[in-house]
């Protein structure tokens, strides 16, 4: 059975994302990509090297589910497909299937409170030139 290894990102809403991403450049001198805020770190369990997306979204964005909610939850996790499973067996709701993509394994959950998660099993996380995350807008 899969199972959460870590934090693969967290993803806010803004009314103006373009701005926030110069904020966080200018304020706190944190370097913005297309998506907002890459971190790198090491000694990942079950990895080589991990990163953490700060993700920065429109406020318009359909990607989290429901528009009141403002913050979403990117775990990295093994075995998504097994973990899919013991989800349903646990009447979780699952939102969508899992989709593929070069870097990795992607399925949305919701929370007991109906808080949509993003599960997100990598690929390949030793890759920093790999853009992360597509626009999922």
């Amino acid at each position: 059975m899969g199972k959460a290894v870590g934090i693969g990102g967290i993803f806010m809403k803004y009314n103006d994302e373009k701005a926030m991403k110069a904020w966080f450049e200018t304020a706190l001198g944190l370097t913005p990509n297309d998506y907002g805020v890459l971190f790198a770190f090491n000694g990942v369990p079950d990895s080589k090297r991990g990163f953490l997306q700060l993700g920065t979204f429109p406020s318009t964005t359909k990607y989290f589910g429901s528009i009141e909610q403002q913050y979403m939850i990117n775990f990295r996790v093994t075995d998504l497909i097994g973990l899919e499973k013991h989800l349903r067996d646990l009447g979780t709701v699952i939102c969508d299937t899992i989709e593929t993509y070069d870097f990795g394994s992607f399925l949305h959950i919701e929370d007991p409170e109906g808080n949509r998660i993003e599960l997100w099993e990598p690929i390949d996380s030793d890759s920093e030139s790999k853009e992360v995350f597509v626009d999922m807008l």
